[in-house]
């Protein structure tokens, strides 16, 4: 008889252990390795900076440029050697094998993908979930709002992080929201934490926001960065290199450690389209001189 007061403790004490890593896992996103990143912040590029080549030959970009980490988007053709072949969430096994073999021959990671569609329907939602659950990444990039419900349930079940990304304002399209700060952390705020925001901070120049400012609104929520640099906010501008531009990116990079943000930071450079891999160096560099300056 003495046994069984010891069993159930056992007992409690094995469930309360379960109970705490079930919350464990709710709140800790598969983290991207540190041995990525660059004075701390995992940067590379968006695979849409390089949107007149292929999936092989950004890649090979992003080594060139000096970056560590790479967001794919959905449609671009495979390489050079297969160009009817589209990268997206529908890929076969095969063809996730040899990106994945191409990543690792360039020492580049794969950490995010967008901007993506995800549907309402969870069984179609679901297969961008397995896509980047088979491709190892941090989170994936979308603008579907009204898929918030479907997203929220299944961030908690792949441990993935999803961000909102923002394109510039349309005054044309009023139902257009997701370019405001203010919407999107209303949006996610009663929601899991591994959903937020992707902050595309150069298409916030081209709605006439300060970066800083769109930052703090979304404090915490911060998932996933587009960073670019802009002569002058308002629409009309092309993408400069970091440190020419409007924007204090040294302020951003200190306001992202502030809020110990820990996703990454992907340059879409959406000018000089085919030639621009010397630009995105610059502005890899420009991140890595200025960590080197303010080490954490």
């Amino acid at each position: 008889m003495n046994y069984f007061p010891s069993l159930r403790r056992a007992i409690a004490t094995a469930a309360s252990t379960a109970l705490l890593a079930s919350l464990c896992h709710v709140v800790n996103a598969t983290p991207i390795p540190d041995d990525v990143k660059i004075g701390g912040f995992a940067i590379g590029a968006q695979a849409y900076t390089f949107n007149r080549f292929s999936v092989f030959e950004a890649i090979e970009k992003t080594e060139q440029a000096g970056g560590m980490v790479i967001e794919f988007y959905p449609g671009q053709k495979l390489s050079a050697d297969m160009p009817t072949v589209k990268w997206d969430h529908n890929a076969s096994d095969e063809i996730v094998a040899k990106v994945k073999e191409k990543l690792a021959k360039h020492h580049v990671r794969a950490v995010n993908y967008g901007v993506v569609g995800i549907p309402k329907n969870e069984a179609e939602a679901r297969k961008i979930f397995e896509f980047a659950k088979k491709m190892e990444l941090y989170g994936i990039t979308t603008e579907s709002v009204d898929a918030i419900d479907t997203i929220d349930k299944l961030v908690k079940e792949y441990d993935i992080r999803v961000g909102y990304h923002e394109h510039g304002r349309n005054p044309s399209d009023p139902n257009y929201k997701v370019w405001d700060p203010k919407f999107i952390a209303e949006l996610v705020k009663d929601r899991d934490p591994r959903v937020g925001a992707c902050a595309d901070i150069g298409h916030w120049q081209t709605s006439g926001m300060v970066a800083l400012d769109c930052m703090k609104i979304l404090s915490g929520r911060i998932i996933s960065m587009h960073m670019k640099d802009r002569p002058a906010l308002g629409p009309g501008q092309h993408d400069v290199v970091f440190g020419s531009g409007i924007t204090d990116i040294g302020a951003v990079l200190a306001e992202l450690r502030k809020q110990k943000f820990d996703g990454n930071i992907s340059i879409e450079y959406e000018y000089n389209w085919d030639h621009s891999v010397g630009d995105v160096g610059q502005c890899i560099g420009f991140v890595r001189g200025w960590s080197s300056t303010h080490p954490q």
